[in-house]
């Protein structure tokens, strides 16, 4: 037995010259995290600055919803409380979706691999010699995950409004669906197959439990929320894509680049 730097008695790490001795293509993954979460987030600040072609009747871009700024007509269905904001609506409902995938718990594993290097895959060597965990300012705010996940859950409820209501036409009649109602549709069931997959919705309904025996309902809820939480990777990149595509989708329509697509 070996005693290490920090007084720890026990077996040393292996000193290897080498940063891994992995023979796969680890990078592989780090790299496509990469790639797709910085596209996302240039993609996602773009829209939020642009402050406009993100309502295009019945449909309301998931960026701006709710839209609580000055808004175009017709956007606000909760009113306009900040309408003496100078920047754009979306900066005024974005940081609460946003804050919830950053601090999430999946998320941060990919981020720290793909943009930190903390470690870039297991068995990789991370560049850092020091490590404070989630310890310091402006990791310490990781802790505000699960308040985050209630505002996602107020985010959600107000996005599966605005998919009711894009079961209207232009003229507001109900009764009708279009491609954009399509895509609304399989956006809010993937964000709520992520939110609810969530580990902290998991703490929620089953947490603090000393015998399940005596919560039946909450164990069940809990059980359901486990089985959805192994997915919960799998969720957060789905939503991640269809939340961009139905904004695109808005976008093409509000500067008329496309028309609707309406089935009945």
């Amino acid at each position: 037995m070996a005693t290490t730097d920090t007084g720890v008695t026990g077996p040393t790490r292996a000193r290897i010259p080498q940063r891994t001795l992995r023979q796969d293509r680890w990078w592989l993954a780090p790299l496509a995290t990469f790639v797709v979460f910085a596209a996302f987030v240039v993609y996602a600040s773009v829209r939020a600055f642009m402050g406009r072609d993100y309502y295009a009747s019945p449909y309301l871009s998931p960026f701006y919803s709710p839209c609580l700024g000055d808004c175009v007509e017709g956007a606000s269905d909760f009113g306009q409380p900040f309408r003496a904001f100078p920047f754009s609506a979306a900066l005024l409902v974005l940081v609460f979706p946003l804050g919830f995938r950053m601090t999430c718990y999946y998320y941060r594993k990919a981020y720290y691999r793909a943009f930190w290097f903390s470690p870039p895959a297991c068995a990789v060597a991370e560049p850092h010699k020091t490590y404070s965990g989630e310890t310091r300012f402006p990791l310490l705010l990781q802790n505000a995950h699960r308040w985050f996940w209630y505002a996602a859950v107020l985010v959600g409820l107000v996005l599966t409004f605005d998919t009711v209501l894009a079961f209207r036409n232009e003229d507001k009649e109900w009764g009708h669906m279009g491609l954009g109602t399509l895509l609304m549709l399989v956006n809010i069931v993937l964000i709520w197959l992520y939110t609810l997959s969530c580990h902290s919705c998991r703490h929620a309904v089953g947490g603090r439990l000393r015998h399940f025996s005596k919560h039946p309902v909450r164990y069940r809820l809990w059980t359901w929320v486990s089985r959805l939480n192994a997915h919960h990777a799998r969720y957060a990149w789905y939503s991640l894509f269809s939340v961009a595509l139905v904004d695109l989708y808005v976008y093409l329509l509000a500067t008329g680049t496309i028309e609707d697509v309406r089935f009945f």
